[in-house]
């Protein structure tokens, strides 16, 4: 009989974890008072607004709504700075080696109209000392949302590009896929990679396999964010099979926002059997109140993952990283090591 493995143990790497989906409920109430931000006083009453319910409907339009509310509390660079922090604390706690953590600097400037790169500084610093004081690896991609402007989007673009010296490895598109199209976006995403920037795409979650086959052939990312309804397409499953792109996969998530029926029907062991390149990741922690450790036994306990395939997705998100080769050689041996494999 073997030993069920330890979750919260394994060394872990997350590649798609959202900062604005990742505060904590005992911050917002203290920026709240500290700002007079009107929301219920009790934390049960805000958790209800910032995160998913069960008896909620499970879609994507209650989903994104939560982030209406958390859109409130970024009022100070002191704000900013601490829920970067608190993110990666919290990472860390779960036992996170390698994090990188998207944010949308748009969003995080908008309630007291920072400079997009004012607001990028602090992410950024705040990201390296709180990486430094917990032993992590953190990167940052910046995010645009497909409902906002072109020019908007172009703005976060070249202010990424001017922080790529200070942690900020990517850019990715977000947002409301289902009704906003990506295509506007790919000269903007042409230049970033041009100027150095990594690139991931959500497709595939909310929208058709085509948005998949756009994102890889036409904006040539080699990482795809969540993705999972890659298989319902041949021709876009065999491309992505192919050309190795990597899946960001967030199991809770792509159940809570209405893309799967329930946690069992998610088709991960299909696109594993496929042969497609999955990894494993929280997406918005405080959203679905969940941790890594809690996505790495979902996939084991409900989906059939066993420990050792585990164990090499866990190796296949740290090969995929936004890292330098020194830093991913490093970074992958260590994982065998501890992972005994």
């Amino acid at each position: 009989m073997s030993v069920p493995l330890d979750y919260p143990a394994l060394p872990k790497v997350d590649l798609h974890r959202h900062l604005e989906g990742s505060l904590r409920l005992e911050t917002m109430l203290d920026i709240a008072r500290a700002h007079q931000i009107t929301i219920p006083a009790n934390i049960v009453h805000l958790s209800n607004l910032v995160q998913v319910q069960n008896g909620e409907p499970f879609t994507y339009q209650n989903f994104l709504a939560k982030f209406a509310t958390l859109r409130m509390f970024y009022r100070s660079p002191e704000v900013i700075h601490r829920v970067t922090m608190e993110a990666v604390e919290d990472a860390a706690r779960d036992n996170v080696r390698y994090l990188e953590l998207r944010f949308t600097p748009v969003a995080l400037s908008r309630a007291e109209r920072f400079p997009l790169a004012e607001v990028t500084d602090w992410v950024c610093e705040a990201a390296r000392q709180a990486g430094k004081k917990h032993g992590v690896i953190v990167h940052l991609i910046a995010s645009v949302n497909r409902h906002e402007s072109v020019e908007l989007a172009e703005q976060v673009a070249w202010t990424a590009a001017d922080h790529l010296d200070h942690g900020l490895v990517g850019l990715d598109l977000a947002g409301n896929e289902a009704e906003f199209p990506a295509a506007p976006f790919l000269g903007i995403f042409r230049e970033a990679r041009q100027a150095g920037l990594q690139a991931t795409v959500h497709a595939g979650e909310w929208g058709e396999p085509a948005n998949i086959r756009q994102a890889i052939e036409e904006f040539g990312v080699r990482r795809i964010g969540h993705g999972v309804r890659v298989l319902e397409d041949e021709y876009t499953t065999a491309l992505a099979r192919e050309r190795g792109v990597v899946f960001e996969v967030c199991v809770t998530s792509n159940y809570q926002s209405g893309v799967v029926d329930s946690l069992g029907a998610h088709p991960l062991p299909k696109m594993l059997n496929a042969g497609l390149n999955i990894t494993l990741n929280t997406d918005d922690p405080s959203i679905s109140q969940i941790t890594l450790s809690d996505e790495y036994r979902q996939a084991c306990e409900h989906l059939g993952l066993s420990p050792e395939a585990l164990k090499y997705r866990i190796l296949a998100a740290a090969q995929a990283g936004f890292l330098k080769d020194g830093e991913r050689s490093r970074l992958t041996a260590q994982l065998r090591k501890e992972l005994k494999i």
